[in-house]
């Protein structure tokens, strides 16, 4: 049977993608190597991550947070078996949400790895060794991505795990050490430091969270080490040693100097992803590729006629919701539509105690490129509601351009960071200036008047300090 679309791939760029071609009146098809929907999102990456962060947050607020509230309960418990249940229960119903939104959209699937072995041809092969070819008009890769590999550390997903391990571990560590400063490192290192462990973090640069404005960077750092967190900033692996009674990791400055060994029990190596394009047969179909990333046009579409590609096998930031917006984008352009993604209003959340959100420009970003900008910023220690909440650590910064006040740039660190960041972004999708957001109403008491305030900040009218 021909289709008109196969998409390979059913994380969150994939099934969006799918979703939104056959709302379009495409026919289409979907190929997936797992045997659940999803990816590595909905499987073992955002979303059981974020549910056991939710729960290691519950534990801590209950073991050193109620009093404070007046709420006093005996010490609590863990049961981690019924933790990582929680977690495996919210991952089946969001991959059997994607498998019912499938269904409901009469999109076919096939399970099992994807080939092209031409233009408008997949080659499926399941696990049982069977093979079966697809045919469609259009191709859309969709492979998403793996973690990488630091070469001489091998991982077993055991002591020395993965994302995909952290997830899965039997008991919390004594001491875990995380080998990578980035969001990956900082929301395990959270969930499993709430549950008891001792958390040391390695990373090869000076500083931890790359690309995240400097200043929200610097400060949650400091919240990390008030909570316990442990760092060594400009260091990097040598290697890991399997002793009889735990793992002996050497590290050194990244520069070079005299080495030092740490204990732990167990390791996270977090150090980045890598694009999924082993197996898919580019190199034969001749899709060009670019430090292993597929390369695209603005339309998505590859140098081979018909193949597009979308997500983390493509330019940009390895964001979920950034794949869902370029899977409906070039859904949307498959079925003769105009789709389109704003690379400039594309956030980032880093889901830890404080939240930390960003979207647009850093001031690093606006001062390398000789951009004149105004800043607002405002804390949320004077925001009644955060006082009510005893979430008063962060603070809300808004960059603005100096001669117009469109605003560039905002970046948020503080309780539910992820929630408010939404607001700047529908303002910078539609130019909004810093004037714009000051003179909306926001309700009393609210987290997100914060927000308006830094933006009132921007003219150096902020009321509340």
């Amino acid at each position: 049977m021909a289709y008109d679309l196969i998409i390979i791939g059913t994380g969150p760029g994939g099934y969006v993608c799918a979703i939104r071609a056959a709302q379009l009146g495409l026919k289409v098809a979907v190929v997936e190597k797992r045997k659940t929907f999803g990816g590595t999102c909905l499987n073992i990456g955002c979303i059981p991550s974020k549910a056991l962060l939710q729960a290691s947050e519950k534990f801590h607020e209950a073991a050193h947070d109620l009093a404070g509230f007046g709420v006093i309960i005996d010490t609590p418990q863990l049961d981690l078996a019924a933790m990582m249940k929680h977690k495996d229960d919210t991952v089946a119903a969001n991959v059997n949400g994607v498998g019912f939104l499938f269904k409901k959209n009469k999109i076919d699937s096939f399970f099992g790895t994807g080939t092209i072995t031409a233009p408008g041809v997949v080659e499926v092969a399941a696990s049982d060794g069977s093979t079966q070819k697809v045919e469609a008009k259009n191709i859309v890769i969709a492979t998403g991505s793996d973690v990488v590999q630091l070469p001489g550390i091998a991982i077993d997903e055991k002591t020395i795990v993965s994302s995909t391990g952290a997830l899965s571990l039997e008991r919390v560590p004594k001491k875990l050490l995380i080998i990578g400063a980035g969001v990956i490192g900082l929301e395990l290192g959270s969930v499993w430091g709430r549950l008891g462990a001792e958390v040391t973090i390695v990373e090869f640069l000076d500083r931890i969270l790359l690309g995240t404005d400097a200043e929200v960077a610097k400060q949650f750092q400091r919240m990390l080490e008030k909570q316990g967190f442990h760092f060594h900033l400009g260091h990097k692996v040598i290697k890991v040693e399997k002793t009889a009674a735990d793992l002996s990791v050497h590290i050194e400055p990244s520069t070079g100097g005299d080495a030092t060994v740490l204990a732990a029990d167990s390791v996270l190596v977090a150090i980045g992803r890598r694009p999924v394009t082993d197996g898919l047969g580019l190199e034969a179909v001749g899709v060009a590729q670019e430090r292993g990333r597929v390369i695209i046009d603005d339309h998505f579409a590859t140098n081979v006629p018909g193949i597009y590609a979308i997500g983390d096998v493509v330019r940009g930031p390895m964001l979920a919701h950034k794949a869902e917006d370029e899977g409906i984008a070039v859904a949307e352009i498959l079925a003769g539509q105009h789709g389109h993604v704003n690379y400039g209003v594309i956030p980032s959340v880093v889901y830890t105690v404080p939240e930390i959100a960003s979207v647009g420009a850093t001031e690093e970003d606006l001062k390398a490129k000789g951009i004149a900008y105004k800043s607002g910023k405002f804390p949320f220690t004077a925001n009644g509601r955060a006082r009510a909440m005893r979430h008063t650590e962060g603070f809300v910064k808004i960059l603005a351009d100096a001669a117009t006040d469109r605003v560039l740039g905002v970046h948020i660190i503080g309780a539910a960071a992820g929630e408010l960041i939404a607001e700047a972004c529908v303002l910078m999708e539609f130019g909004g200036s810093a004037e714009d957001l000051a003179r909306t109403c926001h309700a009393h008491p609210t987290l997100s008047e914060a927000v308006r305030e830094a933006a009132l900040g921007v003219d150096k009218r902020s009321i509340h300090i």
